[in-house]
């Protein structure tokens, strides 16, 4: 057996950087046939703007919609654009600059809009095993789905057993399983932070030992034809992606 969808997380700095990443992704990871791109303000290119840029190496791109960007008069992002099929709808973090206008938007609110307004779109949501009780995720899983929500992102997750255990809560769903390289000290203070992540007692913050255990959580998945996406950040392309490949074969 094998993964049924490999995604790639790449972020959209400038259309150059992208393509140039696409372009690594291409030749490095074969295997992959999915990206997905965040929409950070801090930045001028949309995600939804990005896929159409990255379709043609691509053909299934899925850009992160923020819900709280969106007015509620405005018409949805993607929903009309040509050859996309799948949206990831978040809640998106209030932007650094105040002066940027956000809504109070529910993420099931607009997981209902794009369903009644785009019915053709995919849509998923996140699922955070990190940021709140499980009881409470869960909960939240249970709204999105009802609002409509078709699958689940998941933070990257970082500890054999949390993946195990995360694997029975989403049982029978739609699920792209995140990966993500944590190298030193700051960027394990980072997802700590910021993430609220509780990394495991035995946990290396190398690269080696990340490729390890993204090896593992990749042979598990192929095992049952599941989905995965890779967030590579702060990692050269040419370290991190090659070796995964072994744990494809």
């Amino acid at each position: 057996m094998s993964l049924s969808r490999l995604s790639v997380e790449l972020i959209p700095r400038s259309p150059e950087h992208l393509l140039e990443d696409v372009a690594q992704v291409k030749a490095l990871l074969p295997a992959a046939d999915t990206l997905n791109i965040p929409d950070l303000r801090r930045f001028a290119l949309r995600s939804y703007q990005a896929t159409d840029l990255v379709r043609p190496l691509f053909a299934q791109a899925i850009p992160h919609i923020r819900a709280i960007d969106i007015a509620p008069d405005a018409p949805l992002p993607g929903a009309e654009q040509e050859g996309l099929s799948e949206v990831l709808i978040i809640h998106g973090d209030p932007p650094p600059d105040l002066s940027y206008r956000t809504y109070p938007n529910s993420t099931e609110t607009i997981i209902r809009r794009y369903r009644k307004e785009a019915p053709h779109l995919k849509v998923y949501a996140a699922f955070d095993p990190y940021r709140r009780a499980p009881w409470q995720e869960l909960e939240d899983i249970a709204r999105k789905k009802e609002a409509g929500a078709q699958g689940f992102f998941t933070q990257p997750v970082f500890d054999l057993k949390l993946f195990d255990l995360c694997q029975e809560w989403l049982e029978g769903e739609t699920v792209f399983w995140g990966l993500s390289p944590v190298i030193g000290p700051r960027s394990r203070s980072y997802w700590e932070t910021t993430n609220h992540v509780i990394f495991p007692n035995n946990f290396i913050p190398t690269l080696e030992e990340n490729i390890r255990f993204a090896q593992a959580v990749l042979r598990t998945l192929s095992q049952t034809e599941g989905r995965a996406y890779l967030m590579p950040l702060r990692v050269k392309l040419e370290n991190y992606l090659p070796p995964l490949l072994e744990a494809l074969n």
